[in-house]
This record gives structure tokens, sequence and C-alpha cells, in this order.
């Protein structure tokens, strides 16, 4: 027994010296599917992240890509923009050119016409102790042939009293261009035609201020024609007619001369 004891001891040190053997291989194995599977794991695993990425660089490719084509889009509306504004912009400017130009026309159309309205207006005429209305273009005539008298182109005067008194002839200057004429006809020496102008104004209007003067003028034309008789008779109507104006003062010396 004793023996077979030992035997069964032997037998179980030398199992008990095999398992740990065998338990050291079992891990060794174990160990390297382990790594085997974590490097599988592993590889999958960064094989999917490739692909993620892979798939993520498209998905950013094309994003960018159509961030671009936006980008483009919108630049080119502000182009069009631009371009819109500065065509408004270039229709204001214009717009504002024209109505510069039609306020500029409106304005020398209305001076126009006021200038015209200005022509046809009748002004207001004192003449003679006179006042009357005429018309701008009938005064400048009058005026232009006055002055004339004054300076004593006697002819150009007279045609142009002529010419007045013709289109004319109801005008508030009418006696006084008819006196003006006679002065111009009698500066002309034309002493019968001087006598027939100063002997209208009597007849229509004696109490003219120039009446006076109008018949000493008389008489001194018939002293011109050698009519003393005729003179001495007008000089005698002056002063019984006027008898307290300068013209019958001066006639009653020219009497005096005659005799």
């Amino acid at each position: 027994m004793p023996a077979l004891s030992r035997t069964f001891t032997a037998l179980g040190l030398a199992g008990l010296l095999v398992l740990p053997a065998q338990a050291g291989i079992f891990d060794d194995d174990e160990a390297r599917r382990a790594i085997l599977d974590l490097r599988q794991k592993l590889e999958a695993s960064n094989e999917a992240n490739r692909a993620k990425q892979a798939e993520l660089n498209v998905q950013m490719a094309d994003q960018l890509s159509q961030l671009k084509r936006s980008l483009l889009d919108l630049n080119n509306q502000l182009e069009s923009v631009r371009a819109e504004l500065a065509r408004m912009r270039g229709q204001d400017e214009q717009l504002a050119r024209d109505v510069a130009e039609l306020q500029r026309r409106s304005k020398d159309a209305q001076s126009g016409i006021d200038e015209r309205i200005r022509k046809l207006e009748p002004v207001s005429v004192t003449l003679d102790d006179k006042q009357f209305l005429a018309d701008p273009e009938e005064k400048r005539q009058y005026d232009e042939a006055f002055a004339l008298i004054r300076k004593g182109d006697f002819g150009a005067a007279s045609a142009g009293l002529s010419g007045f008194l013709k289109r004319y002839p109801l005008s508030g200057y009418a006696d006084s261009a008819t006196f003006w004429l006679g002065n111009a006809q009698y500066g002309q020496r034309q002493y019968k035609e001087a006598i027939a102008s100063f002997r209208t104004l009597l007849s229509g209007n004696p109490a003219h201020p120039k009446a006076p003067e109008a018949m000493l003028a008389i008489a001194n034309c018939q002293i011109e024609l050698k009519e003393s008789k005729a003179a001495r008779k007008t000089i005698g109507d002056l002063v019984q007619a006027y008898p307290k104006s300068e013209a019958a003062q001066a006639g009653r010396e020219r009497l005096a001369s005659l005799k």
C-alpha cells in the first residue's frame, strides 16, 4: 500500500505538472485569437472610418460645389442688380436733365408770352395835359417820330408822323402828332402844308394846349408866303382867342414888326 500510494502520488504530481503547461498553451492561443480578433475589428473599424470619411469628403465636395454655384448665382444676381441700378440711375439723371430742360423751355416760353403780353397791353400816357391809353407799338412809333423832330430831321419826322396819323387816326397822340407834323413841314418850308396841319388841330381841338402856338405858326407861315394881311388877321384872332398865352404876346410883337 505504501508503494501504491506513492505511485498515485507520483501520478498526481505528474498530472499537476502537465496541467499548467496545457493551460499556458491554451492562454497563448486565446491571446493570439483575441489579438487577431482585435486586429480584425480595428481593421474593420478603420475601413468603416475610411469609407465614412470618403463619403463625408464626397458630401463636403458636393456641398462645396453647391456653395460655389450658389455664390456664383448670387454674384450674378448682384451684378444684375448693380446693372439695373446703374440703368435706373442713368434714367433718373436723364429724367432730371429732361425736367430741367423742360423747365427752362417753359420759363423761356413764359417769358416770351409775358413779353408779347407787355407789347400788347395798353400803357398809360400823359401828354399835353391829357392822359390816355396807348398800345406799346403806337407809343413807340410816336416817340420815334418825335425824336426825329428833336434831331432836326424834318423830312423823316414828317413821313413818320403822316404814317402814324394814317395808322392811328383816333389815337390820343393824334392832336400832338398833327401839331408836330405842321412844325416838320414848316422846317421843310412846306408852308401851305404846315398851315393845313395847324388848322386841322385848331378845328378838331381848339382847347388844346398847343392851339395858341398853332395859330402863331400859321401866321409865321403866312408871313413866309408874303401874305401879310392874312398874317395880321391870324395874329388878331390869336390875341382875341388866347389873350393871356405866350403865343399871343409873341404875336403882338410880331404884329408890330409887320406895321
